[in-house]
């Protein structure tokens, strides 16, 4: 890393505003921790180490997927949860998660590999129980694939949504409704993902499903999407320009015994582009308490007249009940990149506190 005296003007004030936001989420976490035992919530603390190599910079690497993709760094994270209670139940949920990585950007192989911290916000929501459908407000999960109910934020393997087709989170608002054979989501959001930007972009998107998935062990789920969203990729945003959205899509998920299936296709315009992409994710547990578990990941995209495949495995070992180690290898067609990654992941319980304690 480079010395403070010798660093750029420019790079020394992003600095500076670096560290600022850095406080922001280390302040809510401090804070939340403190009011543990003012009502119905939970805490979880989180940290996680990455590390790997890749064959397409001939150097260790400290990311899962790409340096500005918000997947896997180095980082230090909480997940916070507060239930809203009366008489009748709860009513509203408020849901904050949100890490502070470590950003390594690798250059030329004997060049020196540029870092940075940066906060990262994930969930950040409130959601109410209506007499009809629960609406969410803040930053979730939009009504559209997999990612609309499938969380990546831990994993190692990404979703379509996690390879830059569509957002795994985005800022907006939203709807849903239970029912016995399934559920209906909507969502309006900014279109731009992790960061908010308001440059005429826009993301509309609507699910409907059928199957419980923790009853039936079988969801199958169609969208739509319409809009003009942004070119981002995690907080960097590629291009200033919205382009147009319109995307349909299927998803299913399948759990028997210890097999999982998980499978979702789009096809439509992505970024102004004819776009088609599915992904199928296989997973084996093989062990009855989950604490081995293989997966293998082919994805497939054509995109703009240029097409490319990736295939993935995963082996995931849960060491305690806090910490699981990944070991992930990737191939990508395009790049002929070829990726090894470990990861330790750590997730533990802060706090939780009930009004009737």
């Amino acid at each position: 890393m480079e010395e403070w005296g010798k660093m750029d003007p420019q790079r020394k004030e992003g600095t500076i505003r670096t560290f600022h936001y850095s406080i922001i989420p280390l302040f809510l976490f401090l804070s939340l921790a403190h009011r543990g035992e003012a009502a119905d919530q939970l805490l979880y603390f989180e940290a996680q180490g990455i590390a790997g190599y890749s064959s397409l910079v001939k150097k260790p690497i400290y990311y899962s997927m790409n340096p500005d993709a918000e997947m896997q760094k180095p980082s230090l994270g909480f997940d916070y949860l507060k239930r809203f209670s009366g008489e009748s139940g709860d009513w509203a949920t408020l849901a904050v998660q949100g890490r502070l990585a470590l950003i390594v950007r690798p250059e030329e192989a004997e060049g020196e590999d540029r870092t940075k911290l940066e906060p990262q916000i994930y969930n950040a929501y409130f959601k109410l129980k209506t007499p009809g459908p629960y609406v969410w407000v803040g930053h979730n999960r939009p009504a559209f694939g997999l990612s609309s109910y499938f969380d990546s934020h831990g994993l190692l393997l990404g979703t379509l949504a996690i390879q830059g087709f569509g957002y795994d989170r985005d800022w907006g608002a939203g709807i849903y409704k239970d029912f016995s054979w399934g559920d209906i989501s909507a969502s309006a959001t900014t279109g731009s993902g992790m960061p908010i930007y308001f440059k005429g972009n826009y993301m509309t998107s609507a699910r409907v499903s059928y199957g419980v998935l923790s009853q039936d062990n079988i969801n199958l789920g169609f969208s739509l999407g319409y809009g003009n969203t942004l070119d981002t990729m995690g907080y960097k945003l590629r291009n200033p320009d919205p382009q147009t959205m319109m995307l349909a899509g299927a998803d299913l998920t399948i759990l028997r015994n210890n097999l999982e299936h998980r499978f979702d296709v789009l096809a439509g315009q992505w970024l102004g582009s004819d776009t088609y992409a599915l992904f199928y994710r296989f997973g084996i547990n093989l062990h009855p308490e989950g604490r081995l578990k293989v997966e293998i990941q082919p994805a497939y995209w054509r995109t703009g007249g240029e097409e490319d495949y990736q295939l993935s495995l995963c082996v995931s070992v849960l060491a305690t009940s806090n910490l699981t180690v990944r070991l992930a290898y990737t191939n990508d067609h395009l790049t002929n990149e070829n990726m090894l990654v470990l990861q330790l992941y750590y997730y533990r319980p802060v706090t939780f506190r009930s009004k009737s304690q």
